[in-house]
């Protein structure tokens, strides 16, 4: 389990990670008051929609779960959270993000049964763009709080997602509920696949911070990038 807190004493460059998530999924789904919500914890509904490419900032102390419980060493995380436009005439411009991100959370419209079926197609674009074929990805299913104008069933995002072996939650940018959460468990997944992996040409460059830990000391007989 990763527990994460705001670092707000680290300063530019002090980090141990810099780590990049992109969020994606159709326009309208609450993709920019997600991210708001996550680094202000603050709601704005009159967010126009978003053109090209935009980004926040969020700085994190990060524990590795250890054995038996224990917290393992704390790591400084810079967290940079690219905001897409879900347009089809910015989608060549986008997908030219997905390479150099490390996570990527993606967001439908749970009022929207439209925006949960374009979820398939937003996958295959991460298998062909993305920076390998099985990317670290948790599904989204934003707008929680409305549930009297609900059309996608929790039971039908689940099935979804345990098809894609990726992890689900239900959010709410109105109320925060559920935002920590899935972007914790995007981080987990990370962290993960950084552990593992032997080979740094399996993950963006750019990871690691003017001062932050680098993976040469990983054992070359190690288990490889799960990629």
């Amino acid at each position: 389990m990763i527990r994460i807190n705001e670092a707000s004493t680290m300063t530019d460059g002090d980090y141990d990670y810099l780590i990049k998530l992109l969020a994606l999924g159709d326009t309208g789904v609450g993709k920019t008051t997600f991210l708001y919500q996550y680094t202000d914890n603050k709601f704005n509904p009159k967010f126009v929609t978003t053109v090209g490419i935009d980004f926040r900032e969020k700085r994190l102390i990060h524990h590795v779960g250890g054995s038996n419980g224990k917290t393992g060493n704390p790591f400084r995380i810079h967290l940079q959270l690219w905001d897409t436009a879900g347009q089809e005439r910015f989608r060549s411009l986008t997908t030219a993000f997905f390479r150099d991100a490390m996570g990527f959370l993606l967001v439908f419209d749970l009022t929207s049964q439209q925006s949960f079926m374009n979820v398939r197609n937003w996958i295959s674009q991460l298998q062909a763009n993305a920076y390998c074929e099985n990317p670290d990805v948790v599904l989204i299913g934003n707008k929680a709080d409305l549930s009297d104008q609900r059309e996608v069933e929790e039971k039908q995002a689940k099935e979804l997602a345990e098809k894609y072996g990726i992890p689900y939650f239900e959010t709410s940018a109105a109320t925060g509920a559920g935002i920590d959460d899935s972007v914790i468990a995007l981080l987990d997944l990370i962290m993960k696949r950084m552990e593992e992996c032997v080979d740094k040409s399996q993950i963006p460059e750019s990871v690691t911070g003017t001062s932050g830990q680098k993976l040469e000391d990983t054992n070359p007989n190690d288990k490889k990038c799960a990629c």
